[in-house]
């Protein structure tokens, strides 16, 4: 006779949670206030500020940050950057997925829970919720009632404020990329082109979708951080926690009782902890990757904790290893290898920074002969020159060629390039063959600045004399 299985039923400890991973089912995040949410707070609207005002900022006649694809150059503060630089986007990519590695093993999802845009924006949309619809109650309250003027009046404000932040975060996205008195002037005189016009809109509608209706879901089912965020944490890694030993069990009691007596632990199971969660979790249900670190939950704890006239710290940053009543080691050999890493890919980024130069040569041999006599009885060997001014003004460059004794330069000894110009010039270089035993020379092309604004370039290439 075949055993059944016997299965126990789990139900949530949360008595008026809904299910967190259902995108139909909102959540009403309580206003939460403490020292990690002040913390929280001024960090989100330093980064906004920093957002908002970075193009706005004239550096040496020019935006200080303008990436404009349509001149091909990409000028950051002194930097004036072609598609030719873009190998620095490589180490920039490099050194922020070992940032990530390192702040992750070391403090969870720190960037989550206090710098990542979509937090920083959910927060501003959750602050007009508050001012035009009230607390998470009465928000709740109010969209269980039926269609009347008063929630007609609220929504619409609401919703107005949504999209009037959206906008102006799609303007501030798009002059990084559009000089900012043009962007907004011909927007607000309905001048843009289609194409910026497109932009703005897609960002617009994007931040509007994903901080006012898709907030309580883009963390759980959009967001790949989430998902592998355990191959990074370990027991040492600093976590939102809950300390159950201290904890439990459970249950409300009158502020002058004596939890032991009652057979309790700290907890009075308020449910603050889950009611000012922006993802709904019940962090008293140990570590969930819908987690992100933000501190609401210890701020709203340590205020009940305060009240009963208890210590804080019930939830609290901790890691696995304090919880379990273990030392937490913060140097261990997965935290200082990506350290090191991270300290090395930046080092490589600087001097990649550092060995920019202002002008560009390529030095293209004629493909179809090593080498030919003119009618001078010279040997002659013809090149194409590349040359790219990565400069913002025009300059003029003498030409000179140096390895090979008494050679002649055929071609224009001084060449002007506009800015960002990529000059193409052939040339030749003429020499008497006779007493040279060697059959390949190289010599060195050199452009020097007239002006001496700039550094010298110089380029080999070999020169042929007979096979």
């Amino acid at each position: 006779m075949t055993q059944r299985i016997k299965i126990k039923e789990i139900k949530t400890t949360h008595k008026d949670s809904a299910d967190r991973f259902n995108p139909s089912n909102r959540i009403y995040v309580r206003a939460a206030y403490g020292f990690f949410q002040k913390l929280r707070r001024y960090t989100g609207w330093g980064l906004i500020l920093l957002f908002l005002a970075l193009p706005m900022i004239r550096w040496n006649g020019h935006q200080a940050i303008l990436l404009d694809f349509d001149k091909q150059q990409f000028h950051i503060f002194n930097m004036t950057l072609f598609p030719q630089d873009l190998t620095l986007l490589a180490w920039l990519f490099i050194i922020a997925a070992f940032a990530l590695f390192f702040f992750t093993t070391y403090l969870g999802r720190i960037w989550c829970g206090y710098t990542c845009p979509q937090t920083v924006w959910t927060f501003i949309f959750i602050w007009f919720e508050e001012r035009f619809e009230g607390s998470a109650n009465k928000r709740k309250r109010l969209d269980q009632m039926p269609w009347d003027f008063n929630k007609i009046w609220r929504k619409t404000a609401k919703h107005s404020g949504w999209l009037v932040v959206s906008l102006f975060t799609g303007l501030a996205f798009c002059s990084y990329f559009v000089p900012v008195e043009k962007l907004y002037g011909d927007f607000f005189t309905l001048q843009s082109s289609s194409l910026v016009l497109l932009s703005i809109f897609i960002f617009t509608i994007s931040t509007y979708a994903n901080a006012g209706w898709m907030r309580s879901i883009f963390c759980i089912h959009m967001c790949p951080y989430s998902r592998f965020q355990s191959a990074m944490f370990d027991k040492n890694t600093y976590i939102v926690g809950y300390d159950t030993k201290r904890g439990e069990s459970r249950g409300p009691r009158r502020r002058n009782a004596d939890p032991k007596e009652l057979g309790l632990g700290d907890c009075v199971d308020c449910d603050l902890c889950v009611q000012v969660c922006p993802s709904g979790i019940d962090i008293r249900e140990g570590l969930q990757y819908e987690c992100i670190n933000c501190g609401a939950c210890v701020d709203a704890c340590d205020a009940t904790m305060d009240k009963m006239g208890y210590p804080r710290g019930l939830i609290s940053y901790t890691s696995e290893q304090k919880l379990e009543g273990k030392e937490t080691h913060v140097l261990r050999p997965k935290i200082i290898g990506y350290g090191l890493m991270l300290g090395i890919m930046i080092v490589m980024f600087t001097v990649n920074i550092f060995n920019l130069s202002s002008a560009e040569m390529e030095v293209l041999r004629d493909r179809t002969a090593l080498y030919r006599e003119n009618s001078e009885g010279l040997i002659e060997n013809t090149y194409t020159l590349k040359i790219l001014n990565k400069t913002l003004t025009a300059q003029t460059y003498d030409l000179s060629i140096s390895g090979l004794q008494d050679a002649q330069l055929i071609g224009p000894k001084q060449i002007v390039i506009n800015s960002g110009e990529i000059l193409t010039q052939p040339i030749a270089v003429a020499v008497d063959a006779y007493g040279i035993k060697a059959k390949k020379v190289m010599i060195t092309i050199t452009l020097t600045s007239s002006s001496g604004d700039v550094e010298k370039i110089e380029q080999q290439s070999p020169f042929f004399i007979g096979l």
